[in-house]
């Protein structure tokens, strides 16, 4: 096949370029090496910052966002056996959150992209990217027990963390920065109802434990634990004990149960890739970043990235101008270096780090500034609902 843009993952990254870019009236072709039901039914983080939510919705894929997403203006961190609110929109303009599944995220693009005739190819996985240091760069794929070449002008490596696309580029022209945390977190999906209106983050001396929903009939919990965990060493009683426990206030907070239908365990790590341009092939989302999954960021970090893609592939069809692309890597970064303190700020602050009683004593100091200092909780706020690109 030939197109001007090939796409390497259809994830949220990959797709929403192929969206924005098809707005554009760019030919693009998106190569996903798992099947349709597999990307739609993938259960990620569902917290959407303002901005991700304001580019899905002006770009006509926002509708049964706007209609199940749950708008959440506030949350509540938790120590000491006491809750205290930070009011997001107050705090940060206007602005909130949307708690709206990654998954659906996806099923309403891959259904806007196939309704506007676009190509998507499932269960075509990418082996290799080549040529993308000159003027056409191809990607070579399995598909349908075969071998098929991608022809394009510019490839976008939009494949995850363990993607060809990073791989693909020579060794020595990236400068990588990483951060292994010890510990992990321990995810459910449970089938019960919200036991708050708006997200919980919990510091507690056994750990750290976040409430969180992804319908008013789902509740996505989480409890941190060891690195490398095996999940059935967690029944379910085990896991609402826990919970509880660590939930647990002076007022009497009860934790609403139901049967636990999905159970994880996930590394937490900080990644950054630099940069995120080689020649003709443009790294996005967690092909070139991850962060902690404590401040929520990582969908909304690659949506930040393929909005400047989009811009400058759209100035540099239309009329060879190629300066949006040549800042790609750079205003990216700055964002995602943002980000990346954010979360890790986020992460020092909630967790139970090494024991040490001077650690300890340190975090519960930061915490209470925070719920106390209306500066220190604006500092929150507009990094949890999300800084604009022009902030960064």
């Amino acid at each position: 096949m030939d197109t001007q843009v090939g796409i390497v993952g259809a994830g949220p990254a990959g797709l929403l370029l192929a969206h924005l870019l098809a707005g554009a009236g760019i030919e693009c072709v998106v190569l996903e090496a798992r099947s349709r039901e597999y990307v739609e039914h993938r259960v990620r983080a569902g917290v959407l910052e303002q901005g991700t939510v304001d580019v899905l919705t002006h770009t006509g894929v926002g509708d049964r966002l706007q209609e199940e997403g749950m708008v959440h203006r506030g949350l509540e961190l938790r120590f000491g056996g006491r809750g205290h609110r930070i009011a997001l929109s107050d705090l940060a303009g206007g602005r909130a959150i949307t708690v709206y599944g990654q998954q659906e995220v996806v099923k309403d693009l891959i259904a806007a992209r196939l309704d506007a005739g676009g190509t998507i190819e499932f269960e075509a996985e990418a082996v290799a990217i080549e040529g993308f240091d000159g003027e056409r760069p191809v990607v070579r794929y399995r598909a349908g027990g075969g071998e098929h070449v991608l022809r394009c002008a510019v490839v976008a490596g939009c494949d995850g963390f363990h993607g060809v696309a990073r791989a693909a580029v020579p060794e020595g022209a990236l400068s990588v920065y990483e951060r292994e945390y010890p510990f992990a977190w321990l995810g459910i999906l449970a089938r019960a109802a919200p036991s708050s209106d708006e997200l919980i983050y919990t510091h507690h001396d056994r750990g750290f434990a976040l409430h969180s929903m992804r319908s008013p009939e789902v509740t996505r919990n989480y409890l941190q634990v060891p690195p490398g965990e095996d999940p059935e060493a967690w029944p379910d009683e085990r896991i609402w004990e826990e919970l509880q426990t660590r939930m647990a206030t002076e007022d009497g907070f009860t934790l609403e149960r139901g049967e636990i239908f999905e159970k994880g365990v996930a590394p937490m790590r900080s990644f950054v890739a630099e940069p995120m341009r080689h020649g003709r092939l443009f790294l996005a989302g967690d092909a070139a970043h991850i962060v902690p999954a404590t401040g929520a960021k990582g969908l909304n970090l690659a949506v930040a990235d393929v909005r400047v893609l989009a811009r400058g592939l759209r100035a540099w069809f239309e009329r060879g101008d190629e300066a949006g692309l040549d800042a790609y890597s750079d205003r990216c970064l700055r964002r995602v270096w943002r980000v990346q303190h954010f979360s890790w700020w986020m992460t020092q602050m909630l967790h139970r780090m090494t024991g040490d009683p001077f650690e300890a004593k340190l975090q519960r100091s930061q915490l209470e500034y925070v719920v106390r200092s209306e500066a220190a909780a604006r500092t929150l706020a507009e990094n949890y609902v999300g800084l604009e690109l022009e902030d960064v």
